[in-house]
């Protein structure tokens, strides 16, 4: 039963005009959408970030997988070397040398000092004068004695004075050996009173005479059989002189170590002037030589570029610890017979630095 009051709202609802209705349900509809919460979204987030982290690592893994593509492809290009085509090579000037194979020992260094001729001289002329003066007081000792009993027969005065003389003329020829052998050591490449044409060659200064010394300990064996020489601070590998005459020595009393004489020819080594000489130790190894011309450095390494086959020549790193005159010696790397390049090598190195580049 409706009652005064809801006849009354109800005709007031018909009374109110058509935009006030729209307005209470456009209210009603947004308070709808306030209350409810939206948990599709809310879900949606989680799986955006995990699917993001997906898809990072799928990047990182892409990345690195065409970095180490880039790496391989790198030392691929690197192993490949450089071809030249056989213009190419005229133009820059490309030669090779096959290296030999050599027997290696380690050295140990020393000093010489090129002995002055004049001493050595000096010391041959005193032996040459004892020895004319022996012979001749000899020969007059021989003959007085043929001559004793005949008429021509001297008298026994003048045989005994020819007698001391003689023996006088000795002793000076056995001073004058002996002050050779304090000079020239005990046991030269020579007889003692010798006059000996290496002798006469060094008395000239055809042939000098080095005096070296090596330190305590360095030397454990007996004499060496060869010494090697060069001038101190030549760079190396710098002319060097093997001496092949070598004999002991007195010992130097301002330098502790041991002494030898070794004989030097065919240098240009000045009288006076001190050498650094090289002896042999230790067990010889088997290598090759590779010339200094054709090494290089690179990534503070040095390296040889190698001819493989005929237009390809492949950068390989070498060891140039120990030098040698003819360049440096190896034990890997190189084997005998490889064909290093001697000339050019720095522009083979500077064309596949920038291999990279536009080819010419």
């Amino acid at each position: 039963m409706l009652t005064t009051r809801s006849i009354r709202i109800a005709g007031a609802a018909r009374r109110a005009p058509l935009h006030f209705i729209c307005a209470l349900c456009l209210a009603s509809s947004l308070l709808a959408g306030c209350n409810k919460s939206p948990p599709a979204a809310a879900d949606a987030a989680p799986a955006s970030g995990a699917e993001a982290k997906k898809a990072g690592a799928k990047d990182a893994g892409a990345k690195a997988e065409a970095g180490g593509k880039e790496e391989a492809g790198g030392k691929e290009e690197a192993s490949a070397g450089v071809t030249l085509t056989p213009e190419q090579i005229e133009k820059l000037g490309v030669v090779t040398e096959a290296v030999q194979s050599i027997d290696y020992r380690e050295e140990t260094a020393g000093y010489g000092v090129v002995v002055p001729h004049e001493a050595i001289a000096q010391a041959a002329a005193e032996i040459v004068t004892a020895q004319a003066t022996e012979r001749q007081s000899q020969s007059a000792l021989s003959r007085a004695k043929r001559l004793s009993g005949t008429p021509g027969a001297v008298s026994a005065d003048v045989e005994e004075t020819a007698a001391r003389q003689a023996a006088v003329d000795s002793a000076a020829l056995t001073l004058a050996v002996q002050r050779m052998s304090s000079t020239l050591g005990m046991n030269p490449p020579w007889k003692a009173g010798e006059n000996n044409p290496i002798l006469q060659d060094l008395a000239g200064g055809r042939i000098k005479l080095v005096r070296v010394t090596f330190p305590l300990g360095a030397l454990s064996g007996g004499i060496p059989a060869t010494l090697r020489a060069a001038h101190i601070g030549g760079s190396m590998p710098d002319k060097s002189w093997t001496m092949t005459k070598v004999w002991d020595a007195p010992a130097d009393a301002n330098v502790p170590g041991r002494s030898f004489f070794a004989l030097l020819k065919g240098s240009d080594a000045g009288e006076g002037e001190r050498l650094l000489v090289w002896a042999p130790i230790g067990d010889s190894v088997a290598g090759v030589v590779v010339p200094a011309a054709a090494a290089v450095m690179s990534d503070a390494k040095y390296w040889c570029y190698l001819e493989k086959k005929p237009g390809n020549f492949v950068k390989s790193e070498i060891d140039t610890a120990r030098p040698v005159p003819d360049g440096y010696f190896v034990t890997e790397g190189v084997a005998a017979g490889d064909k290093v390049v001697t000339a050019a090598a720095g522009q083979l190195l500077a064309r596949e630095s920038n291999s990279g580049s536009e080819p010419e």
